[in-house]
């Protein structure tokens, strides 16, 4: 039997309407249920009813399968690969859900083994074997994690670098290809979930950045410059005069990279304003400020 199989399993023709599938489904699907028939082939029948319609009745499922029609099983038509690879208790309603599921050439989501395989349907034969994909955990430093570079792991007894992509932050995940278990000379990835170690000097917001800074009285009074170290360099901020304590000054594109956007965010810095001590002042400034600072009684 050829062609169009799942069309035929259900008794209906390849352009069929969707209402026609859902009648011919209901037909067979009361004969062959196995509270109706006895007979123990009914079963079997009725599983293979179920996979067919579970295919035919999506309109994404039966698009892909109007495109590949029995390849995707190995050549073999719809009968008799369900009859071969129900061998071992295997459910084909999951299989079938794996692959459509998955998408072709993904199939990431079965540990299924068949007994005789896919064939030579592109990347159907990667769905013999399990899944080789390996999870694990990294944290990795902020600066790291803002900047990208480098961070070694060790995984399984064996260490590596990992190439870190600027902007990266917690929850996202990272593919390492070919790091993952090893199948009869495959290797699948490894899937890294990413945490992000807290800086002692940067916060991140979304993808903007702040940080304290000190200014001096001096500067905070009259105005003038101050260096701030900052991720990427050093950079001279302009100090208005009559700067306040926790005033914020953005320095824009100097925060994190958006890895969707590929736009950065930017630094914002909170000015702390340092008061010098009165045993450290000249004594004519100290009483002089004592006695003409407004304030106090």
């Amino acid at each position: 039997m050829g062609g169009k199989s799942l069309y035929e399993t259900l008794g209906v023709k390849p352009d069929a309407s969707a209402d026609e599938i859902k009648k011919a489904y209901r037909k067979l699907a009361r004969k062959y249920h196995p509270d109706i028939c006895k007979d123990p082939e009914c079963e079997e029948k009725f599983k293979e009813i179920n996979a067919a319609y579970e295919i035919l009745s999506d309109p994404e499922k039966r698009r892909q399968y109007d495109q590949y029609g029995d390849s995707m099983f190995g050549g073999q038509n719809f009968h008799d690969f369900a009859q071969q690879n129900f061998q071992g208790g295997v459910d084909l309603d999951e299989i079938l859900r794996s692959i459509f599921g998955g998408g072709f050439g993904g199939f990431g989501s079965g540990d299924f083994r068949s007994s005789g395989g896919f064939g030579g349907f592109g990347g159907f034969e990667e769905f013999s074997q399990p899944n080789l994909d390996l999870q694990a955990k990294i944290t990795i430093p902020f600066r790291t994690a803002v900047l990208g570079g480098t961070h070694s792991i060790t995984i399984n007894g064996e260490t590596f670098d990992v190439r870190i992509p600027p902007g990266l932050k917690s929850g996202d995940t990272l593919r390492i290809r070919g790091k993952g278990k090893s199948y009869k000379g495959r290797r699948g990835d490894l899937l890294l979930k990413v945490e992000v170690a807290p800086d002692p000097e940067y916060e991140r917001v979304g993808n903007n950045l702040y940080k304290n800074i000190d200014i001096p009285l001096k500067v905070a009074l009259f105005g003038g410059k101050v260096k701030v170290p900052t991720l990427e360099k050093t950079i001279t901020l302009k100090v208005p005069k009559n700067t306040r304590c926790g005033a914020k000054f953005r320095v824009k594109g100097m925060g994190a990279l958006d890895r969707k956007t590929k736009v950065k965010g930017d630094l914002y810095l909170k000015a702390n304003v340092v008061l010098p001590k009165v045993e450290e002042l000249d004594p004519e400034l100290a009483k002089m400020m004592e006695e003409k600072l407004p304030g106090g009684e």
